[in-house]
């Protein structure tokens, strides 16, 4: 229930939630906590902010405040870790990686998917049709193994 959820586990949520809060005290746990819980339910699930209003009953204008304060911390806090390029030793360690699985030479790969898109606007449908007639939507990624790049 919980990974349904939040859409990770349950210990990357914890410290997420950890980091966060040690950075900012806006996240710590008060009595109306549900403003900074929306945070992590509106990325896990994509959510417009108005969307909030309807099911958690927070305004939003709360959740927009509560969405950039979190951004804001997250990339003070990981950026130098996850949102950086690569450096010689990463490029090194990723190369002995791909020689390792069969692949040398190899950094990334490269890999789509088509999402099956059900609230598409009507007038856009040819543009969005997929192999079976239903609207998709092709999502293209470029990652190492372990999702780091």
């Amino acid at each position: 229930m919980f990974r349904r959820r939040f859409r990770m586990g349950r210990n990357l949520f914890l410290y997420v939630v950890n980091v966060v809060e040690a950075r900012d005290n806006y996240f710590v746990q008060r009595r109306d906590a549900m403003g900074r819980l929306v945070v992590y339910q509106m990325l896990a699930y994509v959510l417009p902010a108005d969307a909030t209003n309807k099911y958690i009953k927070i305004g939003e204008s709360t959740t927009i405040e509560s969405i950039k304060k979190f951004c804001r911390v997250v990339v003070e806090v990981f950026a130098q870790q996850y949102l950086r390029s690569p450096n010689a030793d990463d490029v090194a360690r990723l190369l002995r990686i791909g020689k390792h699985r069969g692949f040398p030479g190899i950094l990334v790969t490269q890999d789509c998917m088509h999402w099956k898109w059900k609230n598409y606007p009507t007038a856009w449908a040819g543009q969005y049709a997929g192999r079976n007639g239903s609207p998709t939507i092709i999502l293209e990624a470029i990652v190492d193994y372990d999702l780091w790049i």
